[in-house]
């Protein structure tokens, strides 16, 4: 499966400090072929970013995962990076 198959949206680049990341800079699937370094992530039942990879040169160099309440706020954050580190951040 290609890159451009599996991601709802892609993106360029992120702004800010805070989690969850803030996305900017959208992408085309069509222009994710030929770049080597972009950031996919996949959408939750209500159109959220819960899933957030950095892709470079196909492989995934940090994952973002995050667990939404009910109510929209985040509840939880679980990163790896790109040396297989996991952390997890509760916000409840």
């Amino acid at each position: 499966m290609k890159a451009n198959e599996f991601y709802d949206r892609y993106y360029l680049s992120y702004t800010g400090i805070k989690l969850p990341m803030k996305l900017v800079n959208p992408l085309d699937p069509a222009e994710i072929d030929n770049r080597n370094t972009f950031f996919g992530a996949l959408l939750d039942d209500v159109g959220r970013e819960y899933v957030i990879h950095k892709v470079v040169y196909g492989d995934v160099e940090l994952s973002h995962t995050y667990h939404f309440g009910s109510d929209g706020a985040l509840l939880r954050a679980d990163i790896i990076n790109a040396d297989g580190e996991e952390q997890r951040i509760d916000y409840k």
